[in-house]
């Protein structure tokens, strides 16, 4: 039998960076959704408390020779940084929500609790990001962060991740909506397969509800972490990203597999991805903010 939900307050923290080593694009989402009323959303069902935007050091967009990754100091203080924040918002008892920025922030928030026999993880996003660092065409950890996460991609240049890896493992996460499989073999890589569990952009659109029950089903016997990349919608819901496809998700389907997701229990939950430099009148800011404000009411502390 699972705890018994706490009527403790979601802590909300921002985490400004951009994986392509500058301040500009994602990194501004933070203080977007927060101009967009982000807090005053999410005070309408329930208890808040902000924990701020953390501040990062100056980043660098210069791609690393040895390491294959732009600003790779840059990304160890960073995810060091979300890790100390979030087990700071987990030992206050509070659902901890994250806002990025792009998905490295996940690295952080996976070592934040527990370790890799006890983390699950659901990995809701438009891409695998699962590049080994030579393989990928630009250089940003956020085409890497699931294969630093689940250890497919050494790391001997990062100690402390090293130490740690895998963070979670194959059997312990689930994969929805990616549509990138093309892209991946076309850059010479192998998509994600067995044993990993994987349903693409098309499945989860045809069945969202039983696509998303089955996979928390598998994680929810112990502690597991809530993933979700923006650009799992359709570039039509949402043209703010920096890396559009073909398909994807609408609003309401994406509605109804972040709120199944949530009601079967995560640790907490990151969003990342969106880009205000391509939304000029915030209207886009604002649709993500009432999406946050509607699920807000499922955001609750359990202990593990």
């Amino acid at each position: 039998m699972s705890p018994l939900p706490s009527a403790a307050a979601i802590g909300v923290v921002g985490v400004p960076t951009n994986s392509a080593g500058t301040t500009d694009g994602v990194a501004r989402a933070p203080a977007a959704l927060r101009d967009a009323g982000l807090i005053e959303a999410l005070e309408r069902s329930s208890s808040v408390v902000d924990y701020g935007d953390l501040r990062l050091p100056e980043p660098s967009p210069v791609r690393d020779a040895e390491t294959g990754v732009i600003d790779p100091d840059g990304l160890r203080t960073m995810v060091e940084a979300v890790r100390e924040r979030v087990g700071r918002i987990l030992s206050d008892a509070r659902f901890p929500l994250v806002v990025g920025g792009d998905c490295p922030v996940l690295l952080g928030c996976l070592s934040s609790f527990g370790d890799a026999g006890d983390r699950g993880l659901l990995f809701v996003d438009g891409h695998e990001d699962a590049y080994a660092p030579e393989r990928s065409t630009s250089g940003e950890a956020a085409d890497m962060e699931l294969g630093f996460a689940l250890g497919t991609v050494d790391t001997p240049w990062w100690p402390e991740l090293h130490a740690r890896a895998p963070l979670v493992t194959a059997e312990r996460t689930r994969l929805l909506g990616p549509r990138d499989r093309t892209a991946i073999e076309g850059y010479g890589q192998t998509p994600l397969g067995d044993p990993f569990s994987v349903r693409d952009a098309s499945a989860l659109a045809r069945d969202p509800v039983a696509i998303t029950s089955d996979a928390v089903d598998a994680l929810s016997a112990r502690r597991w972490w809530l993933h979700l990349d923006l650009d799992v919608l359709s570039t039509e819901a949402l043209p703010a990203i920096d890396y559009p496809q073909q398909g994807g998700l609408s609003w309401g389907q994406l509605e109804t597999v972040i709120g199944t997701a949530l009601e079967a229990g995560p640790v907490g939950w990151d969003v990342t991805i969106y880009n205000p430099d391509l939304d000029p009148n915030g209207e886009h800011a604002r649709r993500i903010v009432e999406f946050l404000g509607a699920m807000a009411p499922r955001l609750v502390y359990r202990e593990g």
